[in-house]
């Protein structure tokens, strides 16, 4: 039986009347992905104002692993509604935030001691692992990579790679931030192939410090183990290891962004997991809370010491509800499960995309890790121009069939899959008979 069930045209009559209203009264910034106003949301499926049932490849962007309306985070955020709201931890502090803080520590990698920080989205969650990171070395500049994402607010902003429509018109932006390419292998900014380069966009970096920064002024290395709006793209297997090295062996902090690929996306709890590169702090967010508004910084106990009392915090860092939600998301972790699926969805993906590929010759490149995966279209594979136009256009035929998806990358050219990992076998393939459908008109 069809999960997907279309009772009107997409977008629907009451989702076309309330866009206008949207229109009308909300800014033109916050983009939407899709024209669809939705009313339910249940694991993969989503119900609209007009009725139609959904499936959903999106999952809020990587928020609900653990799947939407979760009833184990259901359960305990409704508790937690009725004891504490809000308290703000800064004035009366509640045990949850401690003993959510101990199990991020307990899980995240590195046998040393380590501390945690809640606060309340993923670009907090890098300004203060910014800050903590300066405040440890007593140096000022931090090196991010091409393609990466890292938030919207001045200094993550600042660190964030894309242009448009992310940084145009909203400079200056903050001091001391410099940009190396990434181990982005099927656009090497350096035209050369793995693994005749030898990694040569790792060893460039000792040039780097030479033309651009000393390396003893270079406080952290801020890096996505996945790059996650920048593509979906996987670097090479000693990538990341050859980077650990590399800011060891110069004093430098290396600071995991986990934001998009933690809590079990990648098949492993942290994707950096799958190297076995154990960073000095790691960032987590999106799925943390199972869609509530929540992010912790994790780091060596010494580091994270570094800035004085009163030098972190926010009043909704750590809301207590929020953190309710979060030890429930653990516990779904910690069975397993989550990073099994997850497992099974990529095989799945791989399956199917490589058959895409032989079949559809605007796919350029097929890739991922577990089940955070992409294909990236092109006008065609010599020349690997971006298609942005056809992946649109993918986009758009997918949600009229009733899936909702988002694309991403540099030059908007790649599709990527962000399904709650709860998704059932046959909302899967349905799902990609869906998207083969569309990639068939692209």
């Amino acid at each position: 039986m069809s999960v997907i069930d279309l009772k009107t045209a997409i977008p629907g009559p009451r989702s076309r009347e309330l866009m206008a209203r949207r229109e009308a009264a909300v800014p033109r910034g916050p983009y939407n992905a899709t024209p669809i106003f939705v009313k339910e949301a249940r694991g993969a499926r989503l119900v609209d104002v007009d009725g139609n049932r959904l499936l959903d490849f999106a999952g809020g962007i990587g928020c609900v692993n653990v799947g939407h309306a979760n009833p184990a985070v259901v359960a305990a955020s409704t508790r937690q509604l009725g004891e504490i709201t809000h308290a703000c931890f800064h004035v009366t502090p509640y045990e949850s935030y401690v003993t959510l803080a101990e199990r991020l520590n307990a899980l995240t990698p590195g046998t040393f001691p380590k501390k945690t920080l809640l606060v309340s989205s993923g670009a907090e969650a890098v300004e203060n692992a910014v800050k903590i990171a300066r405040a440890a070395t007593g140096r000022p500049a931090v090196l991010a990579f091409e393609d990466g994402f890292h938030g919207r607010t001045l200094l993550a902003l600042s660190l964030t790679s894309k242009v448009h429509p992310y940084k145009a018109g909203f400079g200056p932006f903050a001091p001391e931030i410099y940009r190396a390419p990434y181990g982005y292998c099927y656009r090497c900014a350096y035209r050369l192939e793995y693994p005749s380069c030898r990694l040569h966009c790792v060893d460039a970096l000792e040039d780097f410090f030479k033309r651009y920064v000393e390396a003893d002024q270079v406080a952290a290395v801020i890096v996505e183990p996945v790059l996650g709006e920048g593509g979906f793209v996987v670097p090479p297997p000693d990538y990341l290891p050859r980077l650990r090295a590399l800011t060891e062996r110069h004093g430098i902090l290396l600071v995991a962004d986990e934001v998009q690929t933690g809590f079990g996306r990648t098949g492993r709890q942290w994707a950096i997991e799958h190297t076995g590169v154990v960073p000095d702090i790691l960032i987590a967010a999106k799925s943390l809370a199972g869609g509530l508004p929540l992010a912790s910084i994790t780091g060596r106990a010494e580091i994270m010491d570094a800035p004085g009392p009163g030098g972190l915090g926010g009043t909704f860092g750590g809301n207590p509800v929020s953190v309710a939600a979060a030890l429930a998301v653990l516990d779904e972790m910690a069975t397993g499960e989550p990073m099994r699926r997850a497992e099974e969805i990529g095989r799945r993906f791989s399956a199917r995309a490589s058959r895409w590929r032989e079949r559809f010759a605007a796919i350029g490149d097929v890739r991922g890790k577990g089940a955070m995966r992409a294909i990236e279209l092109v006008a065609d594979r010599e020349s690997r121009a971006p298609a942005k136009e056809k992946t649109a256009a993918l986009a758009r035929g997918c949600y009229e069939r009733g899936l909702v998806t988002i694309t991403a990358g540099t030059f908007g050219n790649v599709m990527r899959m962000l399904m709650p990992l709860v998704i059932a076998d046959d909302e899967l393939e349905e799902g990609f008979d869906v998207m083969e459908a569309a990639l068939g008109e692209v």
